[in-house]
This record gives C-alpha cells, sequence and structure tokens, in this order.
C-alpha cells in the first residue's frame, strides 16, 4: 500500500509545500505554468491579484533571510493577502515557547499560511503534520534539507532560456553536502526530465553516493564539469567553512572551483549561469562573470516573486490558470 503523500490533498492537489521529493513532474509543471502567468502582474499599474483576497500568512523565518523572506512577503501581499512578520528573537520562542505552542497561538488568530524558514531539518514536516486541517506550510528552508521554492525559482528561470528540459546538461557547483538548494535543484532536474544533472566540488563536500542517491554525475574539476554545460549553477560557499577541515582558504577555493571567463569557455556558448545569492565575489565567482551577459542571477529573483505567487495560490486552493487579467489587477 502507497503511503499518501503528506504535501497534497485527498484530490492530489498541493496542500503544503515541503520538498520536490514525492511530486510528479506534472506537478511541477502546473507550478511553472502558473508563475509564469503570475510574471506579468509586476508590471501592471496595480501591482496585485485577488486571489488571496481575506487569507492571512505569516512569515515565520527562524533564520534570518532578507532577500528570501521579502520576496515570500511581496508574493502575499500581490495576491491580496494580509502578512504576519513575526520576530523571531523578540517572541514568545526565546522565552520558552514551543515551536508547536507557537503554532496552536498563530492558528487561533485564524492563519491560513505560515512559510517556515528553520535550522533544523525537518521542522516544516513537523508543523504540517501537526497543523489544523485548513492550514497550509510552506518550506522556505530547513537545515541542510530543503528549500523548494528556490529549486522552483530555478527551474522556471532555466525554462525560460531552455525550454526543453530533456535536452539540457546541468552542472551544479559548490558546497554540495550542506546545500539544502543543491539537493532540491537535483531533486527537481531530474524529476523535470534533464538527462544530465553533474555535481562539481571539493571530494570533502560531496555527500557520500551523491551520484546513485540523486542520479548525477561528479566532478572534481571545474573547467571539465562544465564542459559543454547549458546551464552552470554556482553555490554560496559558507565563509565559517573555510580554513577548516573540509575547505583551504578562500584564495585556494577560488584557484580551483571559482568561476572565471576562462573557465566557462569550456560550457556552451550561450550557456546560462546562475547563483541563488547572495554572491561572495572572488571565492565563487568573479565580477566579471556575475555581471556578465550570461548571468541571469537577477531573474532568479525577479522569477522568486512569481512562483511563491503560484506556490501559495495553490496551496490556499485558488487554482489560477493563464495569466492574470487586467481586470482582476484593476480591482484588487
Amino acid at each position: 500500500m502507497t503511503t499518501p503523500n503528506p504535501q497534497l490533498d485527498a484530490h492530489g492537489r498541493l496542500k503544503h509545500f515541503l520538498t520536490i521529493d514525492g511530486l510528479s513532474r506534472e506537478l511541477l509543471t502546473e507550478i511553472l505554468d502558473q508563475a509564469e502567468g503570475f510574471l506579468g502582474v509586476a508590471q501592471q499599474a496595480v501591482k496585485k491579484v485577488p486571489l488571496c483576497r481575506g487569507k492571512v500568512v505569516a512569515n515565520l523565518f527562524f533564520e534570518t533571510s532578507t532577500r528570501t523572506r521579502t520576496t515570500f512577503e511581496l508574493a502575499a501581499k500581490r495576491l491580496s493577502a494580509d502578512v504576519l512578520n513575526l520576530n523571531i528573537s523578540t517572541s514568545s520562542t526565546a522565552k520558552g515557547e514551543t515551536l508547536l505552542d507557537t503554532l496552536r497561538n498563530l492558528e487561533a488568530m485564524h492563519v491560513d499560511m505560515f512559510v517556515v524558514r528553520h535550522a533544523e531539518s525537518g521542522t516544516a514536516h513537523f508543523m504540517a503534520a501537526h497543523a489544523a486541517p485548513h492550514v497550509s506550510i510552506v518550506n522556505a528552508g530547513d537545515g541542510r534539507h530543503a528549500h523548494p521554492t528556490q529549486a522552483m525559482l530555478d527551474m522556471l528561470t532555466i525554462r525560460r532560456h531552455k525550454p526543453d528540459f530533456d535536452q539540457l546538461s546541468v552542472a551544479i557547483v559548490g558546497d554540495i553536502l550542506h546545500s539544502r538548494v543543491a539537493r532540491s535543484q537535483m531533486l527537481a532536474l531530474r524529476t523535470l526530465g534533464v538527462p544530465d544533472v553533474r555535481v562539481i566540488a571539493p571530494r570533502t563536500l560531496l555527500p557520500t553516493r551523491v551520484e546513485e542517491a540523486f542520479g548525477v554525475t561528479a566532478y572534481h574539476d571545474l573547467s571539465e564539469g562544465v564542459r559543454d554545460a547549458d546551464v552552470v549553477i554556482m553555490l554560496r560557499i559558507q565563509r565559517e567553512r573555510m580554513n577548516s577541515a573540509l575547505l583551504p582558504s578562500e584564495h585556494e577555493y577560488f584557484q580551483l572551483f571559482g568561476l572565471t571567463e576562462e573557465r566557462l569557455a569550456t560550457a556552451k556558448p550561450e550557456a546560462i549561469v546562475m547563483h541563488p545569492g547572495p554572491i561572495n565575489r572572488g571565492v565563487e565567482m568573479d565580477s566579471q562573470v556575475a555581471d556578465g551577459r550570461r548571468s541571469v542571477i537577477l531573474e532568479q529573483v525577479t522569477n522568486g516573486i512569481a512562483v511563491r505567487m503560484a506556490v501559495m495560490s495553490m496551496c490556499l486552493g485558488n487554482q489560477h490558470l493563464g495569466s492574470p487579467s487586467q481586470e482582476e489587477a484593476t480591482h484588487a
């Protein structure tokens, strides 16, 4: 007997968005299609649609992340939802209140969705398992486990430049071992049918049996790993891991794994370069690449709002097909 996916309701529709793992290619494609429809909202005079009017979304960020929290807040507001940003450092959780207490108290205030970021893996799943039936949970990053909306905004960015996933070669470079972003990206790419997914890192920053677990190919040489790639995704290196047993100095890391125009030359001529941000310039890549013609890093930020709008509207039960109409925006 197959165990039901806790992210889906009884009809197979998205209720929570916790991880890419276990979701179908059709559902991921639906998220991307709906996100495409929301991209035009930012160009309208009134940057809103009324799909989530009357809904309350609470941002629970137990880890700091200005970019992710801001894009979730903008996404919710563009859907006409009311947004509650909980200051975790001064909240009752700092006084000993448990996560479950926080959930129950906010549910009593009729919150409809929680966007959760936490340093502990599995936190979003825990909250989804204990949430009231009408409440949705969106994972904004948990420990080393998953960051599904980041992966989906990356997929949207790729699709807008390279629409045929079945023909792509994608290289992910950096700290694969500790990266929740990399895990979600690998799952999304394979689910969407990308035949050639590569991970490039020092041996100390690759998970054991990563090739078997995720269906990818591992490389330890950057120029060879990005050879003939259509997409190169650089990951942020945690500075606290520099000068440790895992990594050499920043300078030495850049000499071996930093993306330069010279190393990028082995990729396909129209390859795109991505990074989830923020970039450590001169460590993960040099400024010439980050600001170059093949960089789509700022597009990722823009696409992140649309993807988060799609996920939120789907989880809250507002199926939106096609582009938001001007009439909807005018009356938002």
